[in-house]
C-alpha cells in the first residue's frame, strides 16, 4: 500500500467525490475534493497534490483546460474520468497530459488499482525527485558557476548536468520537468537516433505504460516551445531524432 500521498479530487458531482474519496481513504491515501477547476487552480498554486483525480466535464474551466495548465508547469500524475467515451474524447486527453481516462461509471476499486499504480511508476521514475526541476526561474548560466562544472552531457549548445537534473541552452538555466528532462537526456546521449513512439514511452514513461503515444508528440511540442532552435525533428512514419548536423548551436 502506498502511503503519503495527498490526492486531489475533482468533480461538480457531489456523489461521486465523496465516494472516491472514501476508497482512496481506505487506501491510506489524504484526500482533498473540489468542485470546480478554478478551486482546483487555486490549490495547485497553493499546495498542490501528488496526484490529480479529473473530471472532464466541470462548471466553468474545464478538465481540458485545467489539465493542460497543470503540465505545462509539471508532471505530477494526472487520471482523467468523463461521461465521454468516444475515441477523441479520450485522445484529447492524452494529448493535453493526462495520465490516464476512465469513462462514467467506473468502478471505484479499480480507480484506485489505476492510482496506485500511477503513484508507483512516479516514485520509480522520478525517485522521489519534484515535477519542476531545481532552478525554476533562477535562469542561471551554467559556465558562470564553478559548482556546476562537473560530470556534464553536452551537445552543442545543449548542456545536461543528470546529477542536479538542470537543463543549459545557450548557458542559459531552461526550467524542464522531469519528463522533458528524461526525454532530452535519451536523445543528447544517442544523437541521430531515429527513436520510434514506443521506443521513447518506453525509456521515458517506463515500460508499463498505458496509454496513448501521442503523450510522446505532446511532450515534443512542450520542449520545442521552451528550447525554439534544438534540432528534434520528426521522422515520418517512425518517431523523432535530434540531428547533430541541423545547427545544435543554432
Amino acid at each position: 500500500m502506498l502511503t503519503n500521498y495527498r490526492i486531489a479530487v475533482v468533480d461538480d458531482d457531489q456523489h461521486i467525490r465523496h465516494l472516491v474519496e472514501m476508497y482512496l481513504r481506505k487506501e491510506g491515501y489524504e484526500t482533498i475534493g473540489m468542485e470546480s477547476a478554478e478551486e482546483a487552480l487555486a490549490l495547485w498554486r497553493t499546495n498542490p497534490p501528488d496526484l490529480w483525480v479529473l473530471d472532464i466535464m466541470l462548471p466553468g474551466m474545464d478538465g481540458y483546460e485545467l489539465c493542460r495548465r497543470i503540465r505545462s508547469e509539471a508532471e505530477v500524475p494526472i487520471i482523467m474520468i468523463s461521461a465521454k467515451d468516444t475515441e477523441v474524447d479520450k485522445i484529447l486527453g492524452l494529448e493535453l497530459g493526462g495520465d490516464d481516462y476512465m469513462v462514467k461509471p467506473f468502478s471505484p476499486r479499480e480507480l484506485v488499482a489505476r492510482i496506485n499504480r500511477q503513484l508507483k511508476r512516479w516514485n520509480k521514475l522520478n525517485q522521489g525527485e519534484e515535477g519542476m526541476l531545481p532552478g525554476h526561474g533562477t535562469g542561471t548560466a551554467v559556465g558562470s558557476d564553478p559548482a556546476l562544472q562537473g560530470a556534464r552531457l553536452e551537445l552543442g549548445e545543449l548542456k545536461l548536468l543528470p546529477e542536479e537534473r538542470r537543463v543549459f541552452w545557450q548557458e542559459t538555466e531552461v526550467d524542464m520537468t522531469s519528463k522533458e528532462f528524461t526525454m532530452l537526456k535519451v536523445f543528447i546521449e544517442q544523437p541521430n537516433r531515429a527513436f520510434t513512439r514506443s521506443d521513447l514511452l518506453t525509456l521515458v514513461w517506463g515500460d508499463d505504460y498505458f496509454g496513448s503515444d501521442r503523450a510522446v508528440d505532446h511532450l515534443i511540442k512542450r520542449i520545442r516551445k521552451k528550447i525554439e532552435h534544438l534540432p528534434i525533428e520528426s521522422v515520418w512514419g517512425h518517431g523523432y531524432r535530434m540531428r547533430t548536423d541541423r545547427g545544435v548551436n543554432a
